[in-house]
């Protein structure tokens, strides 16, 4: 029987950490390697086209900008516009009730707690038809505000949970000690509890903004007229159609998603590894 010393134990494992990262980055980054060469490849149809295109073109982008018939333009206003708003009410709100079950004892705090711990099991499209008939009673049916609607209220649940957990870690002296001062309410909160909470709420806000871009199934649920769809659902149309075969369009567009994104990742870097981490034992 062949007795391994511990550094050899030691290298072997190191061995297969590396292995496992190897196979993951391969399952990664093939299918965006896919869809960047698809992008980039001058015909339209999926099976001429190549990972590794014969000659470059950027035509497809071209034609998203600047034909005519192209509604992309229209398609990734209306994301960012959702993205940007989502994202704003969403964290803000979160906050707002966090601070709330954080700081404050009231009659049914606790069955509160529980209620966002068990609407966390359900997801959105659980509701979806009693969603359906109330943006169409309101007359918010097909339109972008309704959609935000819907994002900003399922965001509630899970985000005020794990943002209650990081608000407990932050001593509540300081909160006294502002009130001694003179401080109210809202001034604690944004003076105080809102500059230390950076970091989770920079992860709150991260994930509130990706969801309009990802989304595809609410978003096309609510919204009927072309020039209200958003990035997800106006994409599908170019490979949803019986004769459609704007594969290599459809990949341009959906390469070009990634810009907000990156954007928005690297504004909110600097908080979002602590944020991460925080939540992950904290909340």
């Amino acid at each position: 029987m062949i007795k391994l010393t511990m550094k050899t134990k030691s290298r072997i494992e190191v061995a297969c950490i590396y292995m496992v990262v190897a196979i993951m980055f391969v399952v990664i980054a093939y299918p965006l390697l896919w869809t960047l060469g698809l992008s980039l490849n001058e015909g339209r149809s999926l099976y001429a086209s190549s990972i590794i295109p014969e000659s470059w073109s950027l035509e497809h982008y071209r034609w998203l900008f600047f034909d005519p018939s192209s509604m992309y333009v229209t398609w990734y206003k209306n994301s960012l516009i959702v993205a940007i708003t989502t994202s704003f009410f969403s964290t803000f709100i979160v906050a707002l009730v966090a601070y709330a079950f954080s700081r404050y004892r009231f009659k049914g705090r606790t069955y509160g707690l529980y209620t966002f711990l068990l609407l966390q099991m359900f997801p959105v499209l659980m509701g979806m038809v009693a969603l359906y008939l109330l943006l169409n009673q309101i007359g918010l049916l097909d339109s972008l505000i309704g959609l935000i609607l819907i994002y900003v209220g399922g965001a509630i649940p899970m985000n005020a949970f794990l943002v209650k957990g990081y608000f407990d870690t932050i001593p509540k002296e300081l909160d006294e000690s502002a009130r001694m001062d003179g401080a109210g309410h809202f001034r604690v909160f944004f003076t105080i509890m809102l500059p230390l909470a950076k970091p989770i709420l920079a992860v709150v806000a991260l994930f509130n903004f990706m969801a309009p871009f990802m989304d595809f199934l609410l978003a096309r649920i609510v919204l009927r007229s072309p020039e209200n769809y958003t990035l997800a659902v106006g994409l599908f149309t170019f490979v949803s159609d019986q004769f459609a075969n704007n594969f290599t369009r459809f990949a341009a567009g959906a390469v070009l998603i990634a810009i907000p994104i990156a954007t928005v990742f690297l504004l909110l870097q600097r908080w979002l590894v602590s944020g991460l981490a925080s939540g992950a034992t904290k909340g």
